[in-house]
């Protein structure tokens, strides 16, 4: 039997595009954290659950189990900076970032620009599996904004035209 080596793997996912998002979540102290992914996926509508999977390794995840609470933003076609902020090992990730506290999370930031929507979430349950954290969030409230998503694939970032003018104005 082959094993999959961790570039083999990462080269067959990254040949897919994915939306990019941006999880995050406050420490004990209430600094504000968090971090770049873009494996999270549509659980549950009822009740309204969704999935983000957190590296084990992530200095976020600390904050997101003691907290048990998470706001994810899908990132629109102006996010690529904010993607990238997020993907560093920054310690002040939220310099110059527009956010306000959360509503039905109190205290958790809400990114207020380049953002397609964004989810504020109880974490619901953990599930630890390979080298990452599967974290189970019920959705306590959500926005969308008529904006276009920005996508990843190969290392790079892009707008998704796939969207009729129309449909981005409803």
């Amino acid at each position: 039997m082959t094993r999959v080596e961790t570039a083999e793997f990462r080269k067959f996912f990254g040949s897919i595009p994915t939306a990019v998002g941006v999880v995050t979540t406050v420490d004990r102290a209430g600094r504000p954290q968090g971090l770049t992914c873009n494996a999270f996926s549509a659980v549950s509508p009822a009740p309204p659950l969704l999935l983000v999977c957190v590296d084990r390794n992530s200095r976020t995840l600390p904050s997101l189990l003691a907290r048990r609470a998470f706001v994810l933003h899908l990132l629109a076609d102006d996010g690529e900076e904010t993607a990238r902020v997020f993907a560093s090992g920054s310690d002040d990730k939220f310099s110059g970032l527009s956010w306000l506290p959360g509503e039905a999370v109190p205290g958790i930031p809400v990114l207020k620009k380049g953002v397609l929507a964004h989810a504020e979430c109880t974490l619901e349950r953990t599930v630890e599996t390979g080298d990452h954290h599967l974290l189970i969030g019920r959705m306590k409230t959500v926005r969308v904004h008529p904006r276009r998503p920005v996508l990843y694939q190969r290392g790079s970032f892009r707008a998704w035209d796939g969207l009729a003018e129309e449909a981005v104005q409803a």
